[in-house]
């Protein structure tokens, strides 16, 4: 939990299209349901991604994300939302999120244009890292103009629409991947998953055909339950595996009971990649 107590101000909101001006107040209003407060773990293990979110031309809300630079060691060439692992300095997630995006796209710290909205209940990477999820809005474009990407950590910097992370057809208007290319060598045109066994129940890891790199695994699941908060509804798809754990509460519940988790593919789908981590 953060304890933060975040606000916008209407001539923030006055401009939006009434879409976005409801999401946006969803958002502000949401509150993490988890009670577990995760102190007990080492900062080692904790980290935090900033969503970053702001209105396209067509009225619709749209996501700041990253493709991972292909130098480094770990999830090269991958989608992330900006972010990573907490500093002894950071005073919280929220710190952690806004300094990690100053690092990686050059995101002003401290903006009058940026808001934070709300975080989410944390979700537990592959790896056993705790991470949580910051929400923000950008009302004023211009900062975008002013975003790099730092040299061998991010080598692109491209937005997708929030919505179609719960109904796929939405991004068909996007500039999107050539299908049968580097970033989409799938069947499917614009969603598709595969399933595998984590801590003794189904996960179920979707990816979502993008303008860049795929939006995928963590990253997508971070972006489905903001969109399912956002627009007050459920996936045009079946988000869940057949007895997913949903909560981080559940997930903490099995990590407990679960001597040596570990990640398997189930027979008859593709080895899903691992999930990204800043």
């Amino acid at each position: 939990m953060t304890g933060h107590v975040f606000s916008i101000s209407d001539s923030a909101l006055a401009s939006l299209s009434t879409s976005s001006r409801v999401a946006i107040q969803r958002l502000l209003a949401h509150s993490p349901e988890s009670s577990n407060t995760y102190a007990d773990l080492p900062i080692s293990k904790l980290a935090a991604v900033l969503v970053l979110l702001y209105e396209g031309a067509g009225g619709e809300l749209r996501v700041l994300l990253t493709t991972r630079s292909k130098e480094l060691r770990s999830h090269p060439g991958q989608t992330a939302l900006p972010g990573g692992k907490m500093d002894k300095t950071d005073a919280g997630v929220v710190e952690t999120a806004f300094r990690e995006a100053n690092e990686e796209i050059a995101l002003p710290l401290y903006s009058p244009h940026v808001h934070t909205l709300c975080t989410l209940d944390p979700f537990v990477s592959r790896y056993m890292v705790v991470v949580t999820p910051v929400v923000a809005f950008l009302h004023n474009l211009s900062v975008l103009e002013e975003l790099r990407a730092a040299p061998g950590e991010v080598a692109h910097i491209f937005d997708h629409p929030l919505e179609a992370l719960l109904d796929p057809e939405l991004a068909r208007k996007e500039a999107l991947v050539s299908l049968d290319s580097e970033h989409w060598p799938y069947e499917e045109e614009l969603h598709n998953f595969t399933d595998a066994l984590w801590l003794g129940s189904i996960y179920r890891l979707h990816r979502f055909r993008s303008t860049a790199s795929p939006v995928k695994g963590l990253t997508a699941d971070i972006l489905m339950e903001i969109a399912k908060v956002a627009y007050a509804r459920d996936a045009a798809f079946e988000r869940w595996g057949p007895g997913q754990l949903k909560s981080f509460d559940e997930v903490q519940q099995a990590i407990s009971a679960c001597s040596q988790p570990h990640w398997q593919p189930l027979p008859g789908n593709v080895a899903p990649t691992a999930t990204v981590l800043a």
